[in-house]
């Protein structure tokens, strides 16, 4: 059976050099999450995934800083793999990237530089 799974990937600088509280970002990755799935709600692997809310695989991942996320973003699109980089206003400043849900063995590639996402 494959597995569909949801990539999230959350700016570690934001805890430990800048100081955000946990809750803000914690909402940085809920924003990004429900943008997506609402961006590519009629997607096939969306709703497959959304069928069965019990068992959803989600993976947070850490980038270390900024250019980091941006670097990210640029290779997503490069690849043309569906996500939402979010982008918190009005400071105007990347947060958090999540991808749609993707059989993980299509996405995981873009993925292996990253470590879980620790508070």
């Amino acid at each position: 059976m494959t597995t569909i799974v949801q990539y999230i990937v959350v700016r570690g600088d934001l805890l430990k050099d800048l100081k955000w509280p946990v809750g803000a970002i914690l909402a940085q990755a809920c924003h990004a999450v429900t943008a997506v799935t609402h961006l590519f709600y009629e997607d096939e692997q969306t709703m497959s995934y959304l069928k069965d809310l019990d068992s959803m695989h989600k993976v947070v991942l850490e980038a270390s800083d900024e250019q980091s996320l941006v670097n990210l973003t640029k290779k997503l699109e490069e690849e043309g793999v569906k996500h939402k980089l979010w982008i918190e206003q009005p400071e105007n400043i990347p947060t958090c990237l999540a991808v749609k849900p993707y059989k993980k063995e299509d996405v995981q590639q873009y993925f292996k530089k990253f470590k879980l996402f620790k508070m």
